[in-house]
């Protein structure tokens, strides 16, 4: 069973930094990108960032500058550190990652932004 976990979120306040992991397993194929998204209260899911297995990263506009996306010594590991956050990064934040099979995300883990 191919799985996602992610850890790493809190409550912070803002300007303040969290650092997200995602461990991948269960699967002999390589992650050739695995990325971040997130889910607000009351919005549809939402593309945050990615990585390919060659390092290229891209990211949305509304983290540019602020969020770091890498990937790990190992290849099934994704970090996002997120810099400068403000209450409107205050979501559900979700790993996937891509394989040549199929495309696996995460359970989640929560960023929570506010004074």
């Amino acid at each position: 069973q191919v799985q996602l976990v992610e850890s790493g979120g809190g409550s912070v306040e803002p300007g303040d930094s969290l650092g997200l992991s995602c461990v991948g397993s269960g699967t002999i194929f390589t992650f050739h990108t695995m990325a971040w998204y997130r889910q607000a209260a009351g919005k549809q899911r939402e593309w945050v960032a990615s990585v390919t297995a060659a390092n290229y990263t891209d990211y949305a506009d509304s983290v540019q500058d602020r969020f770091t996306i890498s990937r790990g010594n190992a290849k099934n590991t994704a970090y996002l550190q997120m810099n400068n956050l403000q209450p409107e990064d205050t979501a559900e934040y979700y790993c996937n990652g891509r394989t040549v099979e199929g495309n696996y995300w995460g359970q989640g883990t929560r960023v929570t932004v506010s004074s």
